[in-house]
């Protein structure tokens, strides 16, 4: 995708789950900012604590004290983040971190307009068949459903 005027310094956008999916297309992402030459947005939904139990959890094993599900988010991310940072040093160098809570395809589509995002870039398990059918895909629900390119990056199951 060349740059043009039209998306020039727009961002890339990331949506992570923090699993070995999101580290791929998290790495993919990075890689097409620096080719774009436009800053990168690393997100993260947290479910809606209303609509789904168990809006408290521990945030580790032992006898620490409860904590808002968002502060767990937040702490996964950071160590999320920082472990793909020590695997590719430089990689996220620069790069904008959003925790929003809600819909995940929906939170992903509306912050991606709310940033002017040029692309967002997700990743999937690549599922097929009977179990792609009664999961569903995040992924192909944003690529669906969204008025910019969507990079969703597949991680074949033996890699992950």
């Amino acid at each position: 995708m060349p740059e043009t005027a039209e998306t020039a310094k727009r961002p890339v956008l990331a949506a992570i789950d923090f699993s070995p999916f999101s580290e791929r297309a998290l790495e993919w992402a990075a890689g097409a900012a620096r080719d774009f030459d436009a800053p990168l947005v690393v997100l993260h939904v947290v479910h809606d604590p209303a609509s789904e139990p168990g809006y408290y959890q521990r945030a580790a094993a032992g006898d620490e004290p409860l904590q808002r599900i968002e502060e767990a988010a937040a702490e996964m991310m950071t160590e999320f983040l920082d472990g793909v940072s020590e695997e590719h040093p430089g990689l996220l160098v620069g790069a904008a971190r959003r925790l929003v809570i809600g819909v995940p395809v929906t939170r992903i589509l509306e912050v991606a307009q709310e940033i002017d995002a040029q692309l967002i870039v997700m990743g999937s398990h690549g599922r097929t068949g009977l179990s792609h059918l009664m999961l569903g895909s995040k992924a192909q629900s944003v690529a669906q459903l969204s008025p910019i390119p969507v990079t969703i990056v597949k991680v074949p199951e033996w890699d992950a």
